[in-house]
């Protein structure tokens, strides 16, 4: 590979085009405000690297960035792009990854607001993340040790699979389709809504009016806390190892829980059966 180390560049499209470089401590920022410095570029590796300029990862094949921080001004650092690697690194822009495939992400640290759209194949690892509208209509992603904080997540998601995260986020998983949540904590308003072939397992789920709407729900040995108007209208089969606040007109399946404070069947098409076993 070919070495770029120690300089700073701030003009437009400064790398455009590159194929096996290796970028090391190097800057992009500067007067000339320029953007997309490694646009259509393939085999590259940067490494503790200061982006501060817009656009600077699109349309790359075969790329791995650690040790970088990726600043608020970096915006919609990586679109279109394929087979990436981020490791240790920040990424504090807006819409840092978007339509991109075969991505892993391990022991980032980010920060942006509508992160990971329409983004195929994802690994995320060891990683802490404030967003909004995180991951929106994305597919195959498998979390591991995923620390989340934000509203609107992972909305129109399919087929995913989440171990041991931890999820302080409301109106989370709408629409999502064929998704598996293990282990994990998801505190937040209005979970899952409308979701189709979800399983939460060994879950702990926390905040008012969760998972309505549902097709083919299961809940598996989960606690649920602080939730009242449960499963309103959702096809569901639940395990609930705590009691519930208040269950509503679940319209089928079967609901297993110690103890609930109320429930409200005044739908006639209402049909899922509660019970309570202590």
């Amino acid at each position: 590979m070919d070495i770029i180390q120690n300089q700073s560049f701030d003009q437009e499209r400064a790398l455009y085009g590159s194929d096996g470089v290796k970028v090391i401590n190097c800057r992009f920022e500067g007067e000339a405000d320029g953007e997309s410095a490694l646009k259509e570029s393939r085999n590259v590796e940067v490494e503790g690297c200061y982006w501060n300029l817009r656009y600077p990862f699109w349309h790359d094949t075969n790329l791995k960035i650690s040790n970088t921080e990726l600043t608020e001004l970096c915006r919609a650092a990586l679109w279109y792009s394929s087979d990436i690697k981020i490791l240790s690194s920040k990424l504090h822009g807006i819409k840092a990854l978007r339509e991109c495939s075969d991505v892993l992400i391990d022991d980032c640290d980010i920060v942006s607001p509508e992160f990971g759209w329409s983004v195929n194949k994802i690994a995320m690892r060891s990683t802490k993340v404030q967003s909004e509208y995180f991951m929106m209509r994305s597919s195959e992603l498998d979390f591991y040790n995923v620390e989340l904080h934000g509203k609107y997540s992972f909305q129109y998601i399919e087929d995913s699979t989440f171990d041991n995260c931890n999820f302080y986020t409301k109106d989370a998983f709408w629409h999502a389709k064929n998704v598996t949540i293990k282990n994990s904590v998801i505190k937040g308003e209005y979970l899952a809504w409308y979701c189709e072939n979800v399983t939460f397992e060994n879950c702990k789920i926390i905040g008012t009016q969760p998972l309505c709407y549902c097709k083919n729900l299961k809940l598996i040995n989960c606690e649920m806390i602080d939730c009242d108007l449960s499963f309103e209208k959702s096809e569901v089969d639940a395990v609930i190892t705590t009691p519930v606040i208040s269950v509503k007109n679940p319209k089928s399946g079967r609901i297993v829980l110690p103890k609930v404070d109320e429930i409200i069947m005044d739908d006639p098409e209402a049909h899922g059966e509660i019970i309570v076993a202590m």
